[in-house]
């Protein structure tokens, strides 16, 4: 069953085209992830799904609902998470949780939201006091306060540290246990490949990719990357003659980098070749691709890693 089902969808700003002739679907329990550089159109795709902003053309359904007769009934039944969110600086979590929850028909305890999210003993502490990975927590309990079925995450971890971005990818994972649905960005690789059932990959308002991670890693055309050294000196031509290599880089002899579509294939061939050549293998590493191979490939620039701007 899909929770979400997009079609040819556009936005544009006067002669800006932020969202360019979209379509996916999301399905039920699934964490889908939209994955991109800043500008690429992901935050203005979220806010269009999430009724925050007017498409300029195309179909959008959410929870079996058309969000352009049906968006006041949509937005009572989904969560959101913003970039960036204000609240009130005199009001402890649990009285924030209280106030935001009389403004759906359906509700979440305070203290179950709190407690879910590790921030229980946290109840009395105003926001101004919390630490930015607690501050980021009790940005998701307030998501769930409407106990939605359909989450919407934007950027949940920019600007966390590598440790409080785990314990953020956790808390995530443990949202699609309880039989959620997540629709995401993110403009890091790592935390698409760990967290999302499919991505969609964007750039410049359009979607360049979309399927599984690992899909979408096993499309390259050299999925494994392998740095070998030899005890002495083994011709480059030699190496890019083997089994599943397609080429071969020396720029940093004596070791060797070599890119293979098969590694079953051209590991045993190196130690093959090495036995033949009377050589000793003194290195070896093997490198998988990622999705960052996958971007640089579809779009030939690099994912910046760091904290978002405005969409």
């Amino acid at each position: 069953m899909d929770i979400i089902r997009v079609s040819h969808l556009a936005k544009n700003y006067g002669l800006i085209q932020a969202v360019n002739d979209v379509s996916f679907n999301v399905g039920q329990g699934e964490i889908f992830g939209i994955l991109g550089p800043n500008g690429a159109g992901k935050t203005t795709t979220l806010e269009c799904l999430e009724g925050l902003r007017k498409a300029s053309s195309g179909h959008l359904e959410v929870l079996g609902l058309n969000l352009s007769t049906d968006a006041k009934i949509v937005k009572d039944k989904i969560g959101i998470q913003l970039q960036a969110s204000t609240y009130f600086d005199n009001l402890t979590l649990f009285e924030i949780l209280e106030l935001f929850g009389k403004f759906y028909s359906r509700r979440t305890s305070p203290m179950d939201l709190l407690t879910a999210v590790g921030l229980e003993h946290k109840r009395n502490t105003t926001v101004a006091k919390l630490s930015g990975g607690q501050s980021q927590r009790f940005t998701i309990a307030a998501t769930l306060v409407n106990d939605p079925e359909l989450i919407f995450l934007d950027e949940p971890t920019t600007g966390l540290d590598p440790r409080a971005r785990r314990s953020m990818w956790e808390l995530i994972l443990n949202l699609k246990g309880d039989k959620r649905t997540i629709l995401l960005t993110t403009h890091y690789m790592e935390e698409a490949e760990i967290l999302c059932d499919r991505v969609a990959i964007m750039d410049q308002g359009s979607i360049v990719a979309l399927d599984s991670p690992r899909n979408l890693i096993k499309g390259l055309t050299t999925p494994y990357e392998i740095r070998v050294a030899f005890n002495q000196r083994i011709p480059s031509d030699q190496l890019n003659s083997l089994d599943s290599v397609l080429d071969v880089e020396d720029a940093e002899y004596p070791i060797f980098t070599l890119h293979c579509g098969d590694l079953t294939k051209s590991i045993p061939s190196i130690f093959a070749l090495s036995r033949n050549r009377q050589a000793t293998v003194t290195q070896l590493e093997v490198r998988s691709g990622n999705l960052e191979d996958v971007f640089l490939k579809l779009t030939g620039k690099y994912l910046e890693n760091h904290v978002s701007g405005e969409e």
